[in-house]
């Protein structure tokens, strides 16, 4: 009797303290310390050249989201006149500033550009992340508003970087009529990249498991729902993947497995020792070379 009550005590500590040690990690996962706007902008202007943004005409304004969210944007004007229009998604922790690095490119493209915090990021209320699950609602909203505000017949693409890729890849699954998207560093699945950072501190990956059932009791998700590449089954949008060589914390294979199970025209940039989300960085030549062919190629 007294091994049954030992056993029964440890049994009733143990459940009690794995499941909060899971929703921690749960925790962990689906909050971040974000940038402000602030100090996007500074670490942007330490990088490189950002002094042709402050003459852009610009508006910003506020979409609600299918949930009644409300996304901070901005609107950029080509100093062209121009109906090309492109909505670039900036990655985890950042906010709408990280897409000026990509944008210029744009505007010497013809692109009017739209860029945007992300749910919880930037100006947005707080919120967590659910990994392009809420995100890219998010962004099919946004894509009905660019098309009610500036024409339902504008030529529209898409660009992204890291959750900001993974969002974008996302939102095919409910969105075909656009000329294009770019993946810049995206997760096919978000349990490859936990998986991937647990095993460089030596800890078991089977820990993910309780720690995704801890979040989907908590937060509504589990880690495992958390799979961009499943909406490019059926996709026919022009997709170009661009990823770093040296990226180890969302490895180049990410990209790979999308561009496999995408049915229409892919296109795949690995550009040589550039880490996470510092291809445009690394070899901006590269990049842009790349990315006109492409638009010119399908828009």
């Amino acid at each position: 009797m007294k091994i049954q009550t030992a056993a029964l005590l440890t049994v009733g500590i143990l459940i009690p303290a794995g499941f909060a040690i899971s929703a921690g990690f749960a925790s962990y996962v689906v909050h971040g310390k974000r940038q402000t706007l602030a100090e996007a902008l500074e670490w942007q202007k330490s990088k490189y050249d950002i002094s042709w943004y402050e003459p852009l005409e610009k508006e910003d304004y506020i979409v609600q989201s299918f949930d009644g969210y409300e996304l901070h944007v901005q609107f950029c004007k080509c100093p062209q006149p121009s109906e090309k229009y492109v909505i670039l998604t900036h990655g985890y922790t950042d906010n709408r500033y990280g897409c000026l690095k990509y944008m210029k490119m744009y505007l010497d493209e013809g692109f009017n550009c739209v860029i945007y915090d992300l749910r919880g990021h930037g100006e947005n209320e707080p919120a967590i992340c659910t990994y392009s699950i809420r995100e890219s609602r998010d962004l099919h909203e946004l894509i009905r508003d660019t098309r009610s505000r500036y024409g339902e017949n504008i030529l529209l693409g898409l660009h992204g970087e890291s959750l900001g890729a993974s969002t974008t890849v996302a939102v095919l699954a409910c969105d075909q009529d656009l000329a294009f998207a770019v993946a810049d560093c995206g997760f096919a699945d978000l349990l490859n990249v936990l998986k991937g950072g647990l095993r460089k501190m030596h800890v078991p990956g089977s820990v993910l498991y309780p720690a995704s059932f801890a979040s989907r009791i908590l937060y509504g998700y589990s880690f495992s729902q958390m799979r961009p590449v499943d909406a490019l089954a059926g996709n026919k949008v022009p997709l170009l993947f661009i990823h770093g060589e040296k990226d180890t914390f969302i490895v180049p294979d990410n990209s790979r497995r999308m561009m496999e199970r995408s049915a229409g025209y892919t296109q795949l940039c690995l550009v040589p020792e550039a880490v996470h989300a510092n291809s445009v960085l690394t070899d901006p030549v590269l990049y842009k070379k790349t990315l006109s062919e492409f638009l010119r190629s399908h828009t």
